[in-house]
């Protein structure tokens, strides 16, 4: 006896979705410049990109990339290791690595098959050692980084989100000679908090781990240099690897790993998600070289976007509404319920602001909210109008 038809199973659980408020559905929504939008015929404030320093509009992306497209063409046409490793992707990769201190650097297709290379090489490292690998992973750590962890089949323990004392007790229990891999981001995507680098990096005084740091949301933002949260806080040196995305602060698409010549040797020999993946673009590499640039030479950006994150968090823990801690640009109002967090962002969008509910299986069930992020290029007077929205809504 067959089964039911795909579609019918489908279409069951899509209306199961829609009734439940937790259907995802896809919108066209037209950028009309760092921080505005145009949706069904009408203008917002975009408070809902990862477009933190504004450079998706840059004059000087915007030229990289128009003139890597008339020197390269439109596509890299193969995979890195056929034809499709050109001098663009050489020279940014270079760029980058320089940038964030390491002996070199990888580019991909995004930051998702960035976090699934660094762990497959990761895993692959620990099996060829001869007693295996076992991960080590924040509560809150994006879902790529499960996922990528999942795909090797490989051990994995979850510690409560930066409970420094629990990830301790683990690495102190680890079967001898066993690669012990500990996997956090430095600012977490949809808390907008920071992971405690300065006590795991006290950790790899006493225990041999390997430190994999996915830096999507700090590059760009935090350091002397932009070049990221373990950078500002001093403890670079403790981290071995470091992934991070060429979307979100650096305006472009894609994503980097970060590590030394090894790492990253091994990484085109063990990545998967590296080795069976067209290469990015010429110009999306150029767009990355020069947003690298741009990060550096223009520090003012990320001054305001921490200045601004301070204000508005500030403002908003006066209210109902629990902020955690820090300046990051990513700021959770967290309403609980799937339709509380959905009828939030269309009265803020009745006002002409851009909010986008977040709902499970993003975050867990029971803490659906307004995930609102900032960008250096939104004026006072958007930010303040932002606020005198949600202080409504509390």
């Amino acid at each position: 006896m067959t089964g039911r038809p795909w579609d019918q199973v489908a279409a069951e659980d899509l209306a199961r979705l829609r009734n439940a408020h937790l259907l995802r559905e896809r919108r066209i929504i037209e950028p009309v410049d760092a921080t505005h939008v145009r949706w069904d015929g009408r203008e917002y404030i975009n408070f809902s990109s990862n477009n933190y320093l504004g450079l998706t509009h840059h004059h000087r992306l915007i030229a990289a990339t128009r003139l890597a497209t008339e020197k390269y063409g439109t596509g890299a046409g193969a995979a890195p290791l056929i034809t499709g490793y050109g001098p663009a992707h050489a020279s940014a990769e270079r760029a980058i690595a320089r940038w964030k201190g390491t002996q070199a650097a990888v580019i991909l297709p995004s930051g998702y098959q960035a976090n699934h290379a660094a762990i497959q090489t990761a895993a692959a490292i620990g099996r060829l050692g001869g007693n295996g690998v076992r991960f080590l992973v924040d509560k809150l750590a994006h879902a790529s980084l499960i996922d990528a962890i999942r795909g090797t089949g490989e051990a994995m323990r979850v510690f409560p989100h930066n409970h420094v004392a629990k990830l301790q007790r683990l690495l102190e229990d680890a079967p001898a000679g066993q690669l012990q891999v500990v996997v956090t981001e430095s600012i977490f995507s949809m808390d907008g908090d920071a992971a405690d680098l300065p006590a795991i990096a006290e950790l790899k005084q006493l225990h041999n781990f390997l430190l994999l740091l996915d830096e999507a949301h700090a590059a760009g933002i935090y350091g002397l240099h932009g070049n990221g949260l373990a950078a500002e806080m001093g403890v670079a040196d403790a981290v071995d690897v470091t992934v991070m995305t060429l979307s979100k602060a650096l305006g472009g698409i894609g994503g980097g790993v970060c590590a030394s010549s090894v790492f990253c040797d091994a990484l085109v020999n063990y990545g998967r998600a590296y080795l069976f993946s067209t290469s990015v673009p010429p110009t999306v590499a150029a767009a990355a070289e020069a947003a690298v640039a741009i990060v550096q030479d223009e520090p003012a950006r990320r001054h305001r976007l921490r200045a601004i994150s301070r204000h508005v968090r500030e403002r908003i823990g006066r209210t109902k509404f629990g902020i955690p801690d820090g300046d990051s640009p990513i700021i959770p109002i967290v309403l609980g319920g799937e339709r509380a967090a959905l009828d939030a962002a269309q009265t803020l969008g009745s006002q002409g602001l851009l909010v986008m509910a977040v709902r499970p299986p993003t975050v867990a069930r029971g803490s659906s909210r307004l995930r609102v992020t900032l960008c250096s290029e939104h004026t006072d007077a958007e930010v303040e109008r932002l606020l005198g929205c949600v202080e409504k809504l509390a």
